[in-house]
């Protein structure tokens, strides 16, 4: 799914030199504040004999006083300090993805970070009951769910008319109740789904209320539904059933968003003026032109690469012949240098398993075509 990143755009404008920290934040067994000691101070001495500023190795010695407390194992950390401050500090639920970096560098190093989390997803799971519901906003490989719970009206609810005339009238009551706790329920929903950006909302629930439900969604979020058959609001339902379930269903729409990707990148070779590039040297020029859309690329592709990193537009480049006289500021494993220029050129971010993107291992879908000049902006 696409990586937004576009928001570290003025990180990548700062400037260095930057500390950046990617490092197994679990809790040790035995000694936790021994162990905790002992991983900083083995952390900051890789940074001192990388060159860190002193102020910059205090700094990271002072977050990393720290630790993930509430958070389950096995977590990581992604810290980013620049100037003697604090410019980044995350935990990241799962194992490491890549080696730990202790990193000193001319910009921050995106890398470990998009690799762990390289999909910027956000998801909603609704619980629908009669008398109210759940909302849960999450984002893949993120601990920072959100939770809101919508407590409806339970007049007559629970009550039992004696029959007669007035049956009629309490059911009439009964249902404009139900429908009513619906649309509140429907309404926060749209509100979470439309904030968040979220590209897939999963209803559940009592199936009367998530009827209901499901009919006062605004389109949007209709566009993203998908139901699963599960009265989670009872005693005795299966949560771990219902969370399988749930996880199945988010990577089953990553997946058919990366498919749909590559089906537009293969559908555009061939033609006279593709709106997409292969290969490392291709998709460096694109970016260069800022007329990369899209950045498709492969985990741990390209990592014995380096490529250099200018002050200003066109911000990357291969070689001294392509800097256009702008000042070089260091030079960067090319996955690095291509996060940067994706950023800083509003470019959007895929990663990919190895092999997807066979033979080149990388790509971009393009904001224009090939040949033709760049649209003039109005």
């Amino acid at each position: 799914m696409t990586s937004r990143h576009h928001s570290y755009s003025a990180l990548y404008q700062r400037p260095g030199p930057w500390c950046t920290i990617y490092m197994d934040a679990s809790t040790e067994a035995g000694d936790s504040r021994h162990a905790d000691d002992a991983r900083s101070d083995a952390i900051t001495a890789a940074l001192q004999k990388a060159g860190a500023d002193r102020r910059d190795v205090q700094a990271v010695d002072a977050a990393l006083s720290s630790s993930a407390k509430g958070l389950p194992d096995p977590v990581a950390r992604f810290l980013l300090v620049n100037d003697g401050e604090v410019a980044f500090d995350e935990f990241l639920p799962g194992r490491l993805v890549m080696q730990e970096v202790h990193d000193v560098g001319p910009v921050p190093n995106l890398v470990p970070l998009v690799r762990h989390r390289p999909e910027e997803f956000a998801y909603v799971v609704a619980e629908a009951g009669r008398d109210g519901g759940t909302i849960h906003l999450h984002r893949v490989n993120r601990s920072d769910d959100e939770s809101i719970e919508v407590e409806g009206s339970t007049e007559n609810l629970k009550k039992i008319p004696g029959g007669g005339a007035s049956q009629g009238s309490y059911l009439h009551r009964t249902e404009n109740i139900w429908r009513a706790n619906a649309a509140e329920i429907a309404s926060e929903v749209d509100r979470v789904v439309r904030g968040s950006h979220a590209k897939l909302l999963i209803l559940a629930g009592d199936i009367r209320a998530r009827n209901l439900v499901a009919e006062q969604l605004s389109e949007a979020s209709r566009a993203v539904l998908t139901v699963i058959e599960s009265h989670t609001r009872t005693e005795g339902a299966d949560r771990e059933a219902f969370a399988q379930e749930v996880s199945a269903r988010v990577a089953a729409c990553i997946a058919g968003e990366q498919q749909r990707l590559l089906e537009r990148f293969e559908n555009q070779q061939g033609r006279e003026h593709p709106e997409s590039v292969a290969g490392l040297g291709a998709v460096v020029h694109a970016l260069q032109q800022a007329q990369v859309g899209t950045l498709l690329i492969e985990r741990s592709a390209w990592d014995e690469q380096r490529l250099l990193a200018l002050a200003a537009e066109p911000w990357i480049a291969a070689s001294t012949n392509e800097t256009s006289g702008v000042r070089l500021i260091g030079t960067l494993s090319a996955p690095s240098a291509l996060l940067r220029a994706a950023s800083l050129t509003d470019a959007d971010v895929v990663l990919f398993p190895p092999g997807a993107l066979d033979p080149h291992r990388i790509a971009a879908l393009l904001r224009w075509p090939l040949g033709p000049t760049a649209p003039s902006t109005p």
